[in-house]
């Protein structure tokens, strides 16, 4: 919010003298953009607590059984309405 407002003053601090003026002011006003986003990042990736190799490997490995379990799962389901929509044409005659 700060920086808005700083922003704000300085581009009516500074007069325009024409479109030129406006794309440089525009372009340097993008690059101090991606300074700050990236030193903010920066920041935030600090403060992140970063799980444990330990972690890491259990729950990549509950993630890998679930999907092999719904897999099954789903296959069986899948198989078991084939095999009920298959009988019900047969029993009308389709």
């Amino acid at each position: 919010m700060a920086t808005q407002a700083v922003k704000a003053k300085n581009d009516e601090s500074h007069g325009t003298a024409g479109a030129a003026s406006g794309i440089g002011g525009k372009v340097s006003a993008t690059v101090q953009d991606t300074r700050e986003f990236l030193h903010d990042v920066r920041l935030e990736m600090k403060q992140v607590t970063w799980p444990s190799r330990e972690d890491v490997i259990s729950t990549t490995g509950i993630v890998i059984a679930t999907v092999f379990f719904f897999g099954v799962f789903l296959a069986a389901v899948d198989w078991l309405v084939q095999r009920g929509v298959t009988y019900v044409f047969k029993a009308f005659g389709v």
